[in-house]
């Protein structure tokens, strides 16, 4: 984690750091590499993809800079991420935060009946509250399942995250996985 942070004010230092504009168009180009994974719209096409459009722009933004830094690791994200500059990072998640997300719960379900540990961040429909947290509408199951373990063992670790999926047993994990993968997202792609 220190690491992480170090190398990220190395980078702010040496002029690679957050862009001060981005460029939606830009990122349209940039997105063509994301494209196999997680759609040029954002809507992911493999099952451990997440759906990135319409997601909070700072969110896309920290997510990509972790990966670049090693703050955070994937396979290949890592090495997607670490190719990227930081202005391509920048217009690539203002081409994924401008389309527009929406979510419908199944029919039979109230909002009251979501996991009361999430709405308060990611919204009993699964569109996010806060700009630093993801979408979670429509996710497959398995993906939201495998990143709440990932937080619980502290493969990820995160302020808020890190202490909620603590407390989680496997079949509360697995509900809300089941609650957000059951939800119907929509992503409406910018021209």
């Amino acid at each position: 984690m220190r690491l992480g942070a170090v190398l990220l004010g190395g980078l702010m230092l040496a002029g690679a750091g957050p862009a001060a504009a981005d460029d939606p168009a830009a990122g349209r180009k940039v997105a063509n590499m994301c494209r196999t994974c997680h759609g040029l719209d954002g809507l992911a096409q493999i099952p451990i993809a997440p759906n990135i459009g319409g997601e909070p722009e700072e969110y896309l933004e920290a997510q990509l800079m972790a990966f670049k830094t090693g703050a955070r690791e994937h396979e290949m994200m890592s090495v997607v991420a670490a190719g990227l500059s930081a202005q391509q990072i920048s217009d690539v998640a203002a081409w994924y935060a401008s389309h527009s997300a929406s979510a419908r719960l199944p029919e039979g379900v109230s909002e009251s009946d979501a996991p009361a540990a999430c709405v308060s961040c990611h919204g009993a429909d699964g569109i996010a509250e806060f700009p630093d947290a993801p979408n979670l509408a429509g996710e497959v199951n398995i993906y939201i399942d495998t990143q709440l373990k990932a937080f619980r063992s502290g493969k990820r670790v995160h302020d808020i995250m890190s202490d909620i999926a603590a407390e989680m047993s496997d079949e509360e994990i697995r509900a809300v996985a089941d609650w957000y993968g059951a939800v119907t997202l929509e992503i409406e792609m910018s021209e």
